[in-house]
């Protein structure tokens, strides 16, 4: 029996082209999930985004990046 770790089987987020749609999924050798809602192939692997801290003063997010459901990061927008 093989066991499958995290480092084995990454956790990766996704956004569906179809639908936009935005989820996560487990994934193990490469493989490409379909979208949970409308069963599209047509998928895109996102970037994680971690949160930054800084002091009041300073901007941690512009916000102003547009484009798409995503900021644009996927091909959406």
């Amino acid at each position: 029996m093989e066991v499958y770790t995290a480092r084995a089987m990454p956790i990766y987020e996704y956004v569906c082209m179809e639908c936009e749609t935005h989820f996560e999924e487990l994934v193990r050798n490469g493989e490409q999930p379909d979208c949970p809602d409308c069963g599209a192939a047509n998928v895109r692997k996102q970037f994680s985004v971690f949160a930054a801290h800084g002091t009041a003063a300073e901007s941690t997010f512009s916000g102003g990046a547009g484009g798409g459901c995503c900021g644009g990061s996927c091909g959406c927008g």
